[in-house]
């Protein structure tokens, strides 16, 4: 998954809603079955450098060589790309019209001229890589969707990315904090941090509540496009909120690197990493937009 911020919101009768599916029969027949078997990893070129919060200014670049598109430019915090076998890319066919000049390829990460390289990220691990295109050559039956029509294909898998990030902490499994924190170091005295922890796990069963919630109103044909906000956000906040309440319980222990591996519950290479909860699959500011105008109905700023 990818660091950006784009808004991503499908009002009824649009391309996006329902079960719309992108690929032709022949890339469906191609690529589903190995998907569907686990013999092939993709990766996600969304966000660049310089096209983050503002996906639509991205500057990876294809062009008609009439046989095949030339790919040029470079995407970033591309999960796994050093481990993938495919990627699909967003990639601009039109510079001339922001929305309506982006489309979405396939690429072999074989092709000569793709390569990648490792993001070391401040809990240590990296996940997540640099991806470079160098006269990429593309062939033209790698296209997915509509020529021009990328950004339509781009939001309808931002919607289920976020969905599933959302669906991360529901569940009926889910044991509660408080508990999980008793069960090693036992019962907490200080009354401010054990009001702190019963509220996080009030909110993380209401969440799980609603996740089941809107997974009924999916099934019935009923969800708003925009839950997937409400999901992404809540389950961010969550996370991060989570360790920081784990932390703050295991006091000098949640320091020590290889807690975790010692049967605590506190591991710091975790806290750090559940800072980008907020920005993976876009921003919670970005959510809290969505949601402000397309549930709430608030006027724009």
């Amino acid at each position: 998954m990818g660091h950006f911020s784009v808004e991503t919101y499908a009002p009824p009768g649009s391309t996006l809603s329902g079960n719309q599916q992108y690929g032709t029969p022949e890339q469906k027949q191609r690529f589903l079955p190995d998907i569907a078997k686990g013999r092939i990893r993709w990766a996600q070129g969304y966000s660049e450098p310089g096209a983050g919060s503002d996906l639509v200014s991205l500057q990876c670049r294809a062009e008609d060589r009439g046989d095949h598109w030339l790919v040029n430019g470079q995407k970033i915090w591309t999960s796994y790309a050093d481990k993938a076998d495919w990627i699909f890319c967003l990639v601009r066919t039109d510079p001339a019209d922001r929305y309506r000049g982006i489309s979405v390829l396939m690429m072999d990460m074989r092709t000569p001229g793709i390569s990648t390289r490792p993001i070391r990220l401040i809990s240590g691990a990296s996940p997540f890589c640099e991806t470079f295109f160098d006269d990429v050559k593309v062939p033209k039956d790698q296209l997915l969707g509509e020529l021009n029509r990328g950004w339509d294909v781009a939001k309808h898998i931002l919607l289920h990315e976020r969905e599933t990030i959302g669906e991360l902490l529901g569940g009926s499994d889910y044991q509660a904090l408080g508990t999980a924190l008793a069960e090693h170091w036992g019962p907490i005295h200080d009354p401010i941090l054990r009001a702190r922890v019963a509220l996080f796990d009030v909110d993380a069963l209401a969440f799980a509540a609603m996740s089941e919630k809107f997974a009924e109103e999916a099934k019935a044909g009923r969800a708003h496009p925009a839950q997937a906000s409400m999901m992404k956000y809540a389950s961010s906040e969550l996370g991060k909120a989570r360790y920081e309440l784990i932390m703050a319980v295991a006091g000098s222990e949640g320091l020590v690197r290889n807690a975790a591996a010692n049967g605590s519950p506190a591991d710091p290479r975790q806290w750090l990493r559940s800072k980008g909860y907020s920005i993976e699959g876009g921003t919670s500011e970005v959510q809290l937009n969505v949601i402000a105008k397309r549930i709430l109905d608030l006027p724009a700023a």
